[in-house]
């Protein structure tokens, strides 16, 4: 891992990012909300980044004495809300929690975007990843380890199967990228949504996945076993889970997400909103909240998050080129 990766994803304790903050007084002079923020979600109203968007913008306007409005614009992978977001005046009036999907991946999957992930944003922070799980039916699939998994696979090529969400999504190039670290063939079975991929992993008819945690944790029971985690080292929230990482060396996955501005925001606006994340994300209730639902809360610099950015837009490259992956 790079220096770069870990000084980010190192998780900082918000009790220290909040005291190392100025003074809030300090940020009370600038006359900068003025009015209504409008902070656009490129998912439908209800799953985790509309959580966290409604819980840290809410607490935000709190801080700041304007309110942040959600506008959920989903469609396109997260495209529709980046264009809408990205063409919007640069005036700190107009905000974007993207993702994975938006700032890294896109970029490569589609053959047209309308807009670039690297020119047309200001980053304000990262805010926040979810941890992948490799779930596996036992009663389709014997395994109990990557290993055995590698091994198995190797056996007959293209014969275990795995579902996924949906093309180009963070849980389908996870999986192409075991498939290409470790040398394997596997089937991809897309879905239209978690909901029915996990509903068939259950019912036997996929052999496995990688899906987030939270949606992981509801569903260890019966045959469906947690082999691995994504994550470089063991995670907290399935201990005596192993990491990939410990058969496959290097493996590392997350879906996370990040808040940024149009370019060309003013720079003391991005460094007040980013201020503000940081105190926000420091209150023990509101990270407590994050938690319980599967967040593990990030905070960066503005450029810490542009570095990520780039080195993930890299990564994530070379595994869909490799794949031949494309969307239109």
């Amino acid at each position: 891992m790079s220096q770069t990766r870990r000084s980010i994803l190192s998780k900082i304790a918000a009790a220290s990012a909040a005291t190392a903050l100025a003074p809030w007084s300090a940020l009370a002079q600038s006359g900068y909300p003025s009015r209504p923020v409008r902070v656009v979600v490129p998912y439908a109203a209800g799953g985790g980044t509309d959580f966290f968007a409604r819980l840290v913008f809410a607490a935000m306007g709190d801080q700041l004495g304007q309110q942040f409005v959600i506008e959920n614009r989903p469609g396109a992978g997260t495209n529709l809300g980046a264009e809408a977001a990205a063409r919007a005046e640069p005036d700190g009036y107009t905000l974007l929690l993207g993702d994975t999907a938006t700032f890294s991946t896109n970029r490569t999957l589609y053959k047209k975007l309308n807009f670039d992930p690297y020119k047309d944003f200001s980053p304000i922070s990262l805010s926040g990843r979810f941890a992948l799980v490799l779930l596996v039916n036992t009663n389709k699939l014997k395994v109990g380890s990557v290993q055995e998994l590698i091994a198995e696979a190797k056996k007959e090529p293209g014969r275990i199967n795995y579902g996924t969400p949906g093309l180009g999504s963070p849980f389908h190039l996870a999986t192409e990228l075991l498939s290409q670290a470790a040398g394997i063939k596997l089937t991809h079975v897309p879905y239209r949504g978690a909901a029915p991929a996990v509903q068939d992993l259950v019912a036997g008819q996929v052999d496995m996945m990688f899906i987030d945690f939270a949606t992981a944790r509801s569903q260890l029971s019966g045959p469906i076993k947690a082999i691995a985690v994504a994550s470089p080292g063991a995670f907290a929230g399935l201990p005596g889970v192993p990491p990939v990482a410990a058969d496959v060396t290097g493996f590392e996955a997350w879906a996370w997400q990040g808040i940024v501005a149009p370019a060309g925001t003013p720079p003391e606006i991005i460094a007040k909103l980013n201020e503000t994340y940081r105190r926000v994300i420091g209150n023990a209730e509101i990270r407590e909240k994050l938690m319980g639902a599967g967040i593990d809360v990030l905070q960066s610099s503005p450029a810490e998050m542009a570095a990520y950015m780039q080195e993930e837009g890299t990564k994530w490259e070379r595994v869909i080129r490799t794949a031949g992956i494309t969307l239109e």
